[in-house]
């Protein structure tokens, strides 16, 4: 069989743990054998981003957007344990965060629909995206123990060092504050990545915050949201025949558990944190929830939007066999693939990617699958596979797909 050629490289950052381990399991068995990959690679496993004082993750995300499509591993996140168990020279930053503000990018997430693994709501019918804003907020607070009675305010001071002060509470006794930033900046760069995006998938667009109590904060995401809309695409989604509306944020959840899907939901930072994980886990499973972060520029980064599955890693390092789901990851690389052919005008790369995803599909629907499919499927009699015994049979049924093409 003749390799799909590319005519430019993907950005490819490699993760940690059984992720890791699942990446060149599913280079190997289900890209290699197709397609003469060119890729940029970076490792962004933890002993190398410690290495590197972190360096790598920030040419990373450049390099992403010099070429503009990349594909991520799962990566760990650091925490205290985490530099002990690595020997860390510090705690170093969320690797997604790092890259997220770099790009200036909104993550859309979306459930990735099997028959036999049935949405715990009956109404849903169709995937809900989650659109989520990707910069500030709690993520980027400051924090404060308060000891005993005292005032605490903020504090403006502009370059002429004139200040502005807001009370922010008169404490009788210890407690504690937090302080949240976002740019105005930022805010307009999520609205019209979930502009662009909504047009580029003929979905409707919801967008909702708390604005009725976050007089100034939240009304302004609304605010923002709403006058670039009315200025830059209202027309176009006239044309398009999709529709954009503000809510807000408990009128969404009550709106969404109603509704069938088939839309985009976009959320503030921390809501869709939160969102994004009961869609996942209400549709079946993380490890079915696919990720991208979309800059305002038109760059993509697509990743799988779980963890790096540590527990199944230390038993691989015992030499146990694992079920890890790979298809998050599997998602990941067809989506960037497929991205990449769009941008190069390259058709068979993106048959290649519909392949891939229609191969992983049907693996599962024939009953062949991963222990935590398994455990909520609807299918009878199914088979569950280790990691590498599941990559195998959909590498099988790639295969004929792929010679089945012409």
């Amino acid at each position: 069989m003749t390799k799909i050629a590319m005519t430019t490289p993907l950005v490819e950052m490699d993760g940690d743990e059984m992720t890791r381990i699942l990446w060149k399991m599913i280079k190997d068995e289900l890209i290699l054998p197709f397609v003469d990959l060119k890729t940029e690679y970076y490792d962004l496993g933890l002993p190398y981003r410690d290495e590197t004082n972190d360096q790598v993750t920030i040419d990373s995300a450049n390099a992403t957007k010099k070429y503009g499509v990349a594909v991520k591993c799962a990566t760990i996140t650091p925490n205290a344990a985490r530099v002990e168990e690595y020997h860390l020279k510090e705690m170093w930053k969320s690797p997604n965060g790092t890259i997220r503000a770099i790009l200036d990018g909104t993550v859309f997430r979306a459930p990735i629909l099997v028959k036999g693994i049935e949405p715990n709501v009956k109404s849903w019918k169709k995937p809900i995206t989650i659109a989520r804003h990707a910069y500030g907020d709690v993520y980027k607070s400051s924090e404060m123990k308060i000891p005993a009675a005292g005032k605490v305010e903020l504090v403006y001071t502009n370059e002429a060092g004139e200040e502005v002060r807001e009370l922010v509470h008169t404490f009788d006794g210890p407690g504690i504050v937090q302080g949240m930033h976002n740019t105005e900046k930022s805010i307009s760069s999520f609205a019209r990545s979930c502009f662009n995006y909504a047009l580029d998938t003929k979905q409707d667009l919801w967008f909702a915050t708390k604005d009725t109590i976050s007089k100034k904060y939240d009304h302004t995401f609304k605010d923002i949201f709403q006058e670039i809309y009315d200025k830059e695409y209202a027309d176009k989604f006239k044309d398009a025949g999709i529709e954009y509306f503000y809510t807000l944020i408990d009128d969404a959840v009550a709106r969404v558990i109603k509704s069938e899907g088939g839309y985009i939901w976009a959320c503030k930072n921390y809501d869709g944190d939160v969102m994004s994980d009961m869609v996942a886990t209400a549709f079946g499973s993380l490890a079915m929830m696919t990720s991208v972060l979309v800059s305002p520029e038109g760059v993509y980064e697509y990743e799988a939007a779980h963890g790096t599955v540590q527990r199944h890693y230390y038993k691989y390092l015992k030499g146990e066999k694992t079920s890890s789901n790979p298809i998050a990851t599997i998602f990941a690389w067809s989506g960037a693939l497929r991205k990449r052919g769009e941008l190069d005008h390259n058709p068979a790369l993106m048959e290649y990617a519909d392949k891939l995803e229609q191969a992983s599909i049907d693996t599962v629907e024939s009953g062949i699958m991963t222990g935590d499919l398994a455990r909520i499927t609807t299918l009878p009699d199914v088979k569950v596979e280790s990691s590498e015994g599941f990559i195998k049979a959909i590498a099988a049924r790639l295969t004929d797909l792929m010679e089945n093409t012409k």
